[in-house]
């Protein structure tokens, strides 16, 4: 079972978040490199989960694009 993925930790530097283990950062734990995996939170801001709603609305309701040239002989 997976562990509950903080959407906004209040110290997400202190942690690497590559795996569910969620390893402090001086023993990287899990070989997920030799740096710790950033959170979104720090990598895109406070607001990383709402990104992309508004893109999922507008392509819902656009209309599926009709293909113009197909491929031959492949």
């Amino acid at each position: 079972m997976t562990k509950k993925f903080p959407v906004n930790p209040q110290h997400p530097e202190r942690i690497c978040w590559g795996c569910d283990t969620y390893c402090p950062v001086d023993s990287l734990n899990c070989g997920n490199g030799s740096e710790r995996t950033q959170h979104p939170a720090e990598l895109f801001g406070a607001d990383w989960l709402e990104w992309g709603k508004d893109y999922a609305a507008a392509t819902s309701d656009a209309p599926t694009p009709v293909p113009t040239a197909t491929l031959r002989g492949a």
